[in-house]
């Protein structure tokens, strides 16, 4: 059935029309081989790129994906860049990822464009995006899509015109179900409102005045690493560096070592248990707790990742000449001075880390400190509270949602598809420019992260989304480009699959569909 429109709160304001409209043109121009042939009959077939035009396919989606920006000058984000030279790997960090070092990985984060300066370069092409799709039309396309047995015994789907706030389509879209990594784009959105995009996570160390202990003290920053490369996050040498000079400036040559991780409370351990998809979450860690030379994907993790972070810390000291104790729990007190300290880049890096890499630790992590900035217990039951009063407070509509984590790992978390959409359609509005990152982080069907493999026959390049998946549940919600030149946001949920890869293959054929239809 055709589900009424969404409240006049979810309707983004018309500059987001323009951003649209930009991509009108621009696919019109390169999308004559490659248009679908979509029945309009009861039973639609979906839109297929054919072998022959592959080549234009993906310059097609180099075409559209620029429209939806932020981009360097080449048209593609330097990081996506990266990784679409580097296709074979496949999956995400809770989708069966199994990454090996990369050069793509050793090439250092950049901050997202302001939200603002795209919006106004996208400008130019106002009032080129054709209309809206028609809900009667679109049902008939997406139903019997969303009908396939693949998807298992529960769906729930949406999709709304990001310019109006429209809920064009919408199939138990209002119904709460298990959103696997999808959760991951209602953190996003948490951590960016409750902290602002400029944020950073610092690690520092800090000398008792009276006992000349010295702490490393966790700002739960799971992106710092050990390793020589940095790649742009903060560096465990560097501090280790800047702390060895401060020591030797006050005369001291060896200290007793302590690390303090108590920026957080409760329990470390997922209730999924020990798993690699996640290390104890904790404010101090190196590499994600990593005991391999992996940056993103599944890996074993250490059982005390603090303990390891603390370790590896003292023999970076000790190649600055400064000899220390074996490190063991403390904390800093309030007399301590601190010595040194690195920071994070800013959150719009870490949120589109977390969102391209479907990120568990760094998920964790963000809504941790999201608690921290609302006043809430720093634990997973504080960070599920945080992340939907942050949420309430923007005006989405959070009744009937269950956060019990960040990373959508637990399956009592609970969402709608009507939720997932009202969260992309504020981000893309350009009243709230600080959530811009929770769609620019979104992976690139065929290009980036957790889609990088997915697409291949499809929209490559033309759908940005977030996957989710957990044993019976796969989830897909993210922003399409029509063949109107329409910008549209989607959230599809499936409960009850049976085949993982077949359910990723349906709601890839739903998402393609909705690329490929004018649908008027």
């Amino acid at each position: 059935m055709i589900v009424p429109e969404l409240r006049p709160w979810q309707a983004a304001r018309p500059h987001v029309a323009r951003l649209a409209g930009a991509v009108g043109p621009r696919l019109a121009r390169g999308a004559d081989a490659l248009r679908p042939r979509l029945a309009r009959a009861a039973r639609p077939k979906t839109w297929q790129y054919t072998a022959g035009a592959a080549t234009a396919g993906l310059a097609l989606a180099a075409t559209v994906v620029t429209a939806a920006g932020p981009w360097d000058s080449t048209g593609q984000r330097t990081a996506e860049r990266d990784r679409a030279a580097a296709q074979e790997r496949t999956g995400g960090t809770d989708h069966g990822r199994d990454t090996g070092p990369s050069g793509a990985r050793d090439k250092g984060p950049r901050p997202a464009p302001s939200a603002g300066a795209v919006l106004t370069a996208l400008g130019a092409g106002a009032g080129h995006a054709g209309s809206a799709p028609d809900g009667k039309a679109l049902a008939t396309v997406l139903r019997p899509l969303l009908d396939a047995p693949e998807l298992g015994s529960r769906t729930g789907a949406a999709v709304v015109d990001v310019a109006t706030g429209r809920r064009l389509y919408g199939e138990g879209a209002s119904q709460s179900l298990t959103p696997a990594s999808t959760t991951k784009i209602a953190t996003a959105v948490a951590a960016l409102t409750a902290m602002g995009p400029d944020h950073r996570l610092t690690t520092r160390t800090a000398l008792e005045p009276d006992t000349k202990e010295l702490v490393l003290v966790g700002g739960g920053d799971p992106t710092l690493t050990a390793r020589e490369k940095t790649g742009g996050w903060a560096g465990l040498r560097d501090l280790a560096a800047k702390t060895a000079d401060a020591l030797k400036e006050r005369g001291l040559s060896k200290v007793t070592l302590s690390y303090d991780t108590t920026l957080y409370a409760g329990s470390e351990r997922h209730p999924i248990g020990k798993n690699q998809n996640l290390a104890p979450v904790t404010a101090l860690m190196a590499d994600e707790g990593r005991l391999d030379d992996s940056s993103s994907g599944t890996a074993d993790r250490s059982d005390d990742p603090a303990e390891d972070a603390a370790e590896r810390f003292a023999g970076f000291l000790a190649d600055h000449g400064v000899r220390t104790s074996a490190p063991g729990p403390s904390k800093a007190t309030n007399r301590a001075e601190s010595l040194a300290q690195v920071t994070s880049p800013p959150l719009t890096a870490l949120v589109e880390r977390m969102l391209t890499n479907s990120d568990n630790d760094l998920a964790e992590a963000l809504a941790r400190q999201t608690a921290l900035a609302s006043g809430e217990r720093p634990d997973f039951a504080g960070a599920g509270k945080a992340i939907e009063a942050q949420l309430d407070k923007l005006g989405l509509p959070v009744s009937d949602v269950e956060f019990k984590d960040g990373s959508g790992l637990d399956r009592r978390d609970a969402l709608t598809a009507d939720l997932l959409t009202a969260l992309l359609a504020r981000a893309a509005d350009p009243g709230h420019p600080e959530l811009r990152a929770a769609l620019t982080g979104l992976p690139v069907a065929g290009f980036t992260g957790t889609l990088t493999s997915r697409y291949g026959d499809g929209a490559a390049g033309v759908v940005r989304a977030k996957t989710g998946t957990l044993t019976g549940v796969n989830a897909l919600a993210g922003t399409v480009v029509d063949q109107d030149g329409r910008l549209l946001a989607f959230a599809f949920l499936a409960s009850g699959t049976n085949n993982r890869d077949a359910a990723q293959n349906a709601l890839d054929r739903a998402a393609t569909a909705l690329a490929g239809c004018g649908c008027q």
